[in-house]
Formats: C-alpha cells, sequence, structure tokens
C-alpha cells in the first residue's frame, strides 16, 4: 500500500441562525439557516424570505470573515 493525497470531505455542522453564501449550483445565493435536523436543513432566503427544506447537501469549504451578506 502506497501513500496517495486524499480529498477528504465532512458534511458541514450548520448552526441556526448562520449566515451563508453558496458560490455555485442550483442553490447559489445568500442564505440563513432557519432550522437543521440530522437528515434535513432549512435555509430561508434573506430577499424573499421564502424557505427551503433540503437533504443536508454542503460541505465545508472555507470562512471568510468581515463579507458584506446579503450581497
Amino acid at each position: 500500500m502506497g501513500k496517495h493525497d486524499v480529498v477528504i470531505f465532512k458534511p458541514y455542522p450548520f448552526k441556526k441562525g448562520q449566515k451563508m453564501n453558496i458560490e455555485h449550483g442550483p442553490r447559489k445565493g445568500d442564505w440563513e439557516v432557519v432550522d437543521v435536523t440530522d437528515q434535513k436543513v432549512t435555509l430561508r432566503c434573506p430577499v424573499s424570505f421564502r424557505e427551503f427544506q433540503w437533504n443536508r447537501f454542503c460541505y465545508f469549504v472555507e470562512e471568510r470573515k468581515g463579507v458584506i451578506w446579503p450581497k
């Protein structure tokens, strides 16, 4: 067995009240975490205030400080 570079992905540990921005994909844009369960996350758009519940889907990439939100 040789050594290799391996990319590790872990589900993001959402917390109620978090502000987030998804940069790519069908859910891209600014969101606020409204509710979290073991299987689902509910996000609210800060502009339209519409809420959506999805299976947990995000993986942590980076955290930025001092970002203007919503854009």
